[in-house]
């Protein structure tokens, strides 16, 4: 069906006038001001560019008022199709609002046996199973959960450490499942686990019921442990050999992994970033502590100022940039690698040669390499390095 266009002359304002569109601005540098509307459009414009705008001052035709009109600024006669637009947008970045709750977070226990100075909830030791959820919470919970008008449903087990009460979280998945069965709801199920207590018949469970796991990695192993202590201080040690367990079992992919920023993690950005490199994630979210539990009373060893974190997150930011500006660093684009085989539970990897190489490798030819999920690219627009086949 071929589609006949207007004139260009048909699309030009008919007249000197046009009206403003809700947009909020600040000034960002002393030349210059930020404009942004409600659909997260943006615009760097000259200072007084706002007053301009207000006053009815813009000149008719210049690259500024295309701007302005082209990003949902302003409108005119002739911005029937930039409203339809608009209102697209702005109904696409609501569509959530459709979907009423999707994320239930059940608390399966209290108990745990890391005593983490910043713990959300007050956390128990392990020997204290009366705070562990009960059957009766559990129904009730659940069928809360699918009383919700959502229809995609997201269940996430946390603690203290769920997998020190995985009788109940064995409960709860099953019945989730069944109970979404019958209501026609899709289910995903995460567990929030410290992964120190995994085990074979835990990782056979995951996989059979397509769970995904979020651990912490606080950062190198003196941020880690110091963050999370246990008895034995190897926290780190424990979470990087079993976040290798489920990858293997579950998939690359199928394993997340966040950190809390401490006072001890403010002087350490490069470190804690370098680390998620090191262990291959391809994210990183440098989370703040959150003013809840154990946070609270221990804030004179944990806490700080707002702007502390800001300089830390900066600091942390401008180095992610960096590496990921360096010559030849590949950069995911959302296609996913072909990983050429799986046997017995171990992952080989080839490249576009087909030549294989060291399970989960830190470099090829100088090339540091992301494994899951992405096709490898030169972020300069060269030709791909390092590429899977």
């Amino acid at each position: 069906m071929s589609r006949t266009f207007l004139p260009l002359e048909a699309y030009k304002p008919t007249g000197e006038h046009y009206d403003l569109l809700p947009f909020r601005f600040t000034r960002f540098t002393r030349d210059r001001e930020l404009l942004v509307n409600e659909v997260g459009e943006y615009l760097f414009a000259p200072v007084g560019t706002v007053a301009k705008i207000v006053d009815r001052k813009l000149e008719f035709g210049s690259s500024l008022y295309s701007s302005l009109k082209a990003k949902q600024f302003i409108y005119d006669s002739s911005s029937s199709a930039n409203l339809d637009l608009l209102a697209t947008k702005y109904r696409t970045k609501h569509a959530f609002l459709d979907g009423a709750t999707k994320l239930h977070i059940f608390v399966v226990t209290l108990r745990c046996d890391h005593s983490c100075h910043y713990c959300q909830v007050s956390r128990q030791t392990a020997n204290h199973h009366e705070y562990d959820m009960s059957r009766e919470t559990a129904d009730r919970s659940l069928a809360m959960m699918m009383d919700s008008p959502g229809q995609d449903l997201t269940l996430e087990l946390q603690g203290g450490e769920a997998m020190l009460a995985f009788n109940m979280v064995k409960y709860l998945v099953r019945n989730a499942k069944t109970l979404a069965l019958q209501r026609q709801k899709s289910l995903d199920i995460v567990l929030t686990t410290n992964l120190a207590n995994v085990t074979d018949d835990v990782l056979s469970f995951l996989k059979d019921e397509h769970i995904k796991v979020s651990t912490s990695l606080d950062g190198p192993a003196f941020i880690h442990n110091a963050n999370r202590p246990r008895p034995g201080n190897n926290s780190h040690e424990l979470v990087l050999r079993n976040i290798e367990r489920c990858r293997d079992v579950l998939g690359f992919d199928q394993v997340a992994a966040l950190m809390t920023t401490t006072q001890l993690s403010l002087n350490h950005p490069i470190e804690i970033i370098d680390e998620y490199v090191q262990q291959l994630f391809h994210s990183v979210f440098l989370r703040p502590i959150s003013p809840y539990g154990f946070a609270i009373r221990t804030r004179r060893k944990t806490g700080y100022e707002m702007r502390a974190f800001l300089d830390f997150y900066k600091k942390g930011l401008a180095h992610i940039l960096d590496i990921n500006r360096r010559p030849g660093c590949p950069q995911p684009i959302g296609q996913t690698a072909r990983i050429a085989h799986e046997r017995s539970g171990t992952w080989s990897f080839i490249d576009a040669n087909e030549n294989t190489f060291a399970r989960f490798p830190r470099a090829l030819n100088g090339v540091r390499l992301h494994l899951a999920e992405q096709l490898l690219v030169d972020p300069l627009g060269g030709a791909p390095q390092g590429e899977f086949a």
